[in-house]
C-alpha cells in the first residue's frame, strides 16, 4: 500500500516525511498556508451503511487546498471506503493559540 506524503508545499518549502516535530509552522504560514482541519465521513466497506469518521489536518493554501485535494485524490485511489461528506475549517489567524479556561475541575481517579 502506498504511503501518504504532500509532494509540495509551496516554493523552496518542503518537508520530510516524518519530520512534524522540526516543521517551522510560522515560515508556512507567513507564506500564506492556514492549519486546515478537515473532518471525512466515509463508508466502511463491509458495512456501506455505516459511517466512519477520519480528521485530517495539515498547513494548506486556501480557497484551492491543493494539499486536501492531493490527500482526497489518494484516498480515492488507495483507501476501499468510499467518501460521503468532507468538512473544511480553517485557522485564518497568524498568532499565539488562544486557549478558554473554565472553572471546573474533573477528578480522573
Amino acid at each position: 500500500m502506498e504511503l501518504w506524503t504532500p509532494s509540495s508545499l509551496g516554493p523552496g518549502l518542503r518537508r520530510d516525511e516524518g519530520a512534524r516535530p522540526g516543521r517551522d509552522d510560522r515560515a508556512l504560514q507567513l507564506t500564506g498556508h492556514q492549519l486546515t482541519m478537515a473532518e471525512i465521513l466515509y463508508a466502511l466497506p463491509d458495512y456501506p451503511r455505516l459511517l466512519q469518521s477520519y480528521v485530517w489536518q495539515e498547513y494548506d493554501l486556501a480557497p484551492k487546498f491543493p494539499i486536501l485535494s492531493q490527500f482526497i485524490t489518494f484516498w480515492q485511489r488507495n483507501i476501499d471506503g468510499r467518501l460521503h461528506r468532507v468538512t473544511v475549517s480553517v485557522r485564518e489567524q497568524l498568532g499565539d493559540a488562544r486557549f478558554t479556561f473554565y472553572a471546573d475541575e474533573v477528578a480522573l481517579h
